[in-house]
């Protein structure tokens, strides 16, 4: 995998955590660990997404996936969290 690539997927990962924290007001876990749940949030939404069929083709899909995902990531973990 190219360097550029991965940057770009973690890029997108930083965002979507980032903004899923924003969204969830209060469910985050400080910047960080928003950013790396968010670059788990990514695949996840990306997988969420193909399963039902929608395209993330184009850079506006893509972003909505991978928040979708964030949220789903930060929601479990939030889950987790309080069971512990």
């Amino acid at each position: 995998m190219a360097l550029s690539t991965i940057v770009y997927i973690l890029g997108i990962g930083a965002f979507s955590g980032w903004a899923a924290g924003t969204l969830m007001k209060g469910r985050g876990y400080g910047l960080l660990v928003n950013i790396v749940l968010g670059v788990i949030g990514a695949i996840v939404g990306g997988f969420v997404f193909d399963f039902f069929g929608l395209a993330t083709n184009s850079l506006g899909s893509l972003l909505l996936s991978s928040v979708i995902g964030s949220i789903i990531v930060i929601s479990i973990a939030g889950f987790f969290k309080r069971r512990l």
